[in-house]
């Protein structure tokens, strides 16, 4: 997927905000397509299946967290990013846009440039080769395949949401090891993206509360670590 031939679906009830963000996106050359309610987003995200969808939270007949965790249990869009781009920035509204298994969150209003930015760098991810080796990692009780987006744990199946299963995947990856609150930014979400501190402490939470508390230790004011 390149970022020019990218389809991504802008889900927003204020008719200013379709407009604006389509036309900073469609100027960039991406293929935009728009809803006006959470009801009509689902349904456009099963017939275009596009690389990237925005979200707004507050809107009329199905709001934006709903509509993500439908969108969430269609199959065919399991590698489609989520963002949600809304004035609510409280910490219990990010934290049900990540339960609802957003990829991110992005507060209004913003720049659009930095908005163009953002979205780029959401996109590299998907571009992003994976190569071949290290794909299955095998931690006690832990099992990540990275090529399903998929953990065992305990011989349950669990499925995270991208973000999640990234900053486990990051974790592991070196156990023991305190990976630094930037390093984790910069890998996870990206040195292009805007995002704050309690986005990590958040998702940290969220796989403390599925894996069990024992596994994510906090190194006070430097950043965390998985333990074995």
């Amino acid at each position: 997927m390149k970022d020019a031939i990218a389809k991504i679906l802008l889900v927003d009830d204020e008719p200013d905000i379709l407009e604006i963000v389509s036309y900073n996106l469609k100027n960039e050359g991406y293929q935009v397509f728009t809803a006006e309610n959470g009801k009509e987003g689902v349904q456009k995200a099963k017939k275009k299946k596009p690389d990237l969808i925005i979200l707004d939270v507050m809107m009329p007949i199905m709001d934006g967290i709903e509509a993500c965790e439908q969108i969430r249990k269609i199959p065919e869009l399991d590698h489609t990013i989520i963002t949600f781009l809304t004035a609510r920035g409280e910490d219990y509204s990010m934290i049900a846009g990540f339960d609802a298994g957003a990829d991110d969150y992005i507060a209004k209003p913003i720049k659009p440039r930095v908005l163009v930015s953002k979205v780029k760098s959401l996109l590299r991810r998907n571009t992003m080769p994976k190569g071949d080796e290290g794909n299955i990692v095998k931690i006690g009780d832990l099992v990540i395949d990275k090529d399903q987006y998929k953990i065992i744990f305990k011989k349950e199946e669990i499925i995270l949401p991208r973000k999640e299963f990234e900053l486990l995947s990051l974790l592991t990856s070196k156990p023991g090891k305190v990976f630094k609150r930037e390093e984790i930014l910069d890998v996870v979400w990206g040195n292009e993206v805007i995002v704050g501190g309690r986005t990590i402490d958040v998702h940290i939470r969220k796989l403390r509360e599925k894996l069990g508390d024992d596994s994510f230790k906090t190194v006070k004011g430097v950043g965390y670590k998985y333990v074995k």
